[in-house]
């Protein structure tokens, strides 16, 4: 690529061929895998020395640390610049297709993995299912549910209308495939702009009925595409990162709003994509409310397209500003951290184009430039210095931070915790082993492992039970809250027809439902993470006592650690939409429909019940299920560890005559040198 050493024009800038700070804003992610790597160094230590049963407990400790790959969900307004700040975020301008409209019509998640050469590894579409297929088509998806509860005619006959021209597509693209791609996925070893936009993007090419499915035209699989996952090197993240693009909560059928929160749910840390021409309104309800479940530590806004503004330098904080008011007047995350870049500068400076801006954008950089620097002269390279001003490394610093606070720190301590006990233990086995006969314990290998199961039998039990009270209580208590809403705004409805009859449109929000909910949650959760402490710690003293009976001394040295109680994770699935989250026409024609009082407020009443009973079920059974299955797993994890350390241990003692002078030899003394390093390792990462 040509390199002008000329100042250019458009920009008052040097160009160059691309930013040599990539990196930049992932040093403390950089340091992080650093510690990743020691940790995974000394579990391969240990995993070489460790006994028969132990040696299984290292390597689920080794699969969870090759497993972690934080991921990141990615929300945004329509036209905020998404999919290009998603580009950007990958180092990669041109990786996914940001001219195609619209682009995001599935989530689509980028599995990124250091390399020094950037490259495509693999992609995988997963399909709709034919149930969801049925719903969206027969039904009109949870839109078309809500129209046709709500009696919005209108919106019906639209909805129909979207549904048979959709319909139509679909028979032409997909033809007799149709039924055989039902639930299934297709998987590929690359991917290039043309395989993506056969899967993801809408278009109206159709293909020919051929075999190959890489033949086929754009938009072929649109419409029933459930989920991307694309697998690439990328030479600017230090550790493996998934960065999880969104449809957002704004789609025409509504049938990937529960896809998005899944996603968000399962991510934990989420990027808002804000446009600096229209920043957060109310047109945004939608987003506020799925971000407002979660913790303000979680979420990081980024205001994209500051090269569109005139007057950047004194639009910003007033920017700034709207942003905070409307979250904090829709009781959204007030205190997130608020990010203002440009998505289109970062793309420039990746692909070295910088000879070719609009005037506004080359205006609205120098206007930044000379405010942070107070001077246009800079000594570096200029695509450096635009990815600077580009925010993209204090987004990527900041997303860091958080993946290393909330999610990689905990884990290491979390790994190096229960490494520590292995290790620990495997010292006081190859004591048993040298001094077996000495133990002086009353208690047989047999006699040992029965009781060990009975332990765990009654922790794993009585764990399961105390949960399952916890969360019939939770159910109770979320059902009253769910009741007395719709009480209360019963209540409220004929008050108001009692006043003002029904001349005057009656509205109603229901933040407090969301409220009461998001208490008895929260409360929950509180609940589950105390008794799963006490738990935890109950199984772990139980634990050191039976050890202490069958070895007596000799397993003094061994560090048994709490298990760390896996996080709650945010009720995101009260963000999901219902009919009196519209309070435009749709109200107004279902207010002009209905005739007499009671009428009106027993249709309100199954109007309320049904919306709000899907979110009711995801509330009371989907996200309880699975914090119930993660605090169990923590605990079954930990049974599972020191039954494979009591087995080496009833091992060294049967054999101890048989190895008296291992530890003499060198390599003996080599291996008790490792060991020794290994558990030193653990606990510098250990509190």
């Amino acid at each position: 690529m040509n390199v002008k050493a000329e100042v250019d024009h458009a920009t008052g800038l040097l160009t160059s061929a691309g930013p040599a700070n990539l990196s930049s804003g992932m040093e403390d992610l950089s340091d992080f895998a650093c510690r990743a790597a020691e940790i995974e160094q000394a579990l391969e230590t240990l995993a070489n020395l460790a006994g028969k049963g132990t040696r299984r407990s290292v390597q689920r400790l080794q699969d969870e640390l090759a497993g972690f790959e934080p991921c990141v969900t990615v929300l945004g307004q329509v036209k905020s610049g998404k999919t290009t700040l998603l580009n950007a975020m990958a180092g990669w301008a041109d990786l996914l297709p940001s001219d195609v409209n619209p682009w995001t019509s599935v989530v689509t998640s980028l599995h990124l993995t250091p390399g020094r050469k950037r490259a495509e590894n693999g992609a995988k579409f997963q399909f709709m299912t034919e149930d969801e297929w049925d719903r969206l088509t027969s039904k009109g998806g949870r839109l078309g549910e809500l129209a046709g509860r709500a009696g919005a005619d209108s919106e019906l006959q639209k909805i129909q209308h979207q549904l048979e021209t959709m319909r139509e597509k679909s028979r032409k693209r997909l033809g007799r495939k149709f039924e055989l791609l039902m639930g299934q996925e297709h998987e590929y070893s690359y991917f290039d702009k043309n395989l993506l936009e056969r899967y993801i993007c809408l278009g109206d090419d159709f293909g020919d009925d051929s075999n190959d499915p890489a033949d086929d035209g754009q938009g072929q699989f649109a419409d029933i595409t459930r989920s991307a996952d694309l697998y690439l090197n990328c030479r600017t993240v230090p550790h493996r990162i998934c960065l999880r693009d969104t449809p957002g909560v704004n789609d025409t059928f509504m049938m990937r709003e529960m896809i998005t929160i899944k996603a968000v749910r399962d991510s934990r840390i989420c990027v808002v994509v804000l446009s600096a021409a229209q920043a957060l309104t109310t047109v945004d309800l939608a987003l506020i409310r799925l971000i407002s479940n979660l913790p303000s530590r979680d979420v990081v806004i980024f205001v994209n397209r500051i090269d569109e503004l005139s007057n950047p330098v004194n639009q910003i904080p007033e920017i700034e500003d709207s942003i905070r008011e409307t979250l904090q007047a829709h009781d959204g995350p007030a205190e997130a951290e608020i990010i203002f870049g440009s998505a289109y500068w970062a793309n420039k400076a990746l692909s070295g184009k910088l000879d070719d801006m609009p005037d506004i954008s080359a205006d609205a950089l120098l206007a930044i430039t000379t405010h942070l620097l107070g001077t246009t002269r800079i000594d570096r390279q200029p695509a450096d210095q635009i990815w600077d001003m580009s925010g993209l490394p204090a987004l990527m610093q900041a997303l860091s931070q958080r993946i290393i606070d909330g999610l990689g720190a905990p884990l290491l301590e979390k790994l190096a915790s229960s490494a520590l006990s292995i290790a620990t233990s495997q010292q006081a086995a190859q004591s048993v082993m040298i001094k077996a006969g000495d133990h002086g314990a009353d208690l047989s290998g047999y006699d040992l492992r029965k009781e060990f199961e009975q332990i765990a039998q009654t922790h794993l039990d009585g764990f399961g039970s105390e949960i399952d009270e916890i969360i019939a209580d939770f159910h109770l208590r979320a059902g009253r809250a769910h009741e007395n809403f719709v009480e209360r705004s019963t209540h409220s409805l004929l008050t108001h027809l009692e006043r003002f009859g029904p001349d005057l449109v009656w509205e109603y929000t229901p933040t407090g439902l969301r409220v009461l909910l998001r208490s008895a949650y929260s409360s929950m959760g509180a609940r589950i993470r105390k008794a799963a402490e006490q738990r935890y710690e109950a199984a772990v003293t139980d634990t050191a006592h039976l050890l202490y009976r069958g070895f007596g001394q000799m397993v003094e040295g061994i560090q048994i650690g709490v298990p760390a109680v896996p996080d709650i994770p945010a009720p995101v699935a009260l963000g999901q939409t219902i009919a009196l989250d519209f309070n435009d026409s749709w109200w107004v024609m279902w207010w002009r429909k209905t005739r007499g009082y009671k009428a009106f407020a027993k249709q309100f009443r199954e109007l309320i019940r049904a919306e709000t009973e899907d979110f009711m079920t995801q509330m009371k059974d989907a996200q309880t299920g699975d914090i119930r299955t993660a605090v169990l797993k923590e605990l079954q994890g930990f049974l599972d560890q020191q039954h494979d350390v009591l087995t080496d241990l009833i091992a060294g003692r049967q054999h101890g005559e048989n190895i008296e002078t291992l530890f003499q030899a060198p390599a003996g003394r080599d291996c008790h040198g490792s060991l020794d390093a290994a558990i030193e390792t653990f606990r510098r990462y250990t509190s």
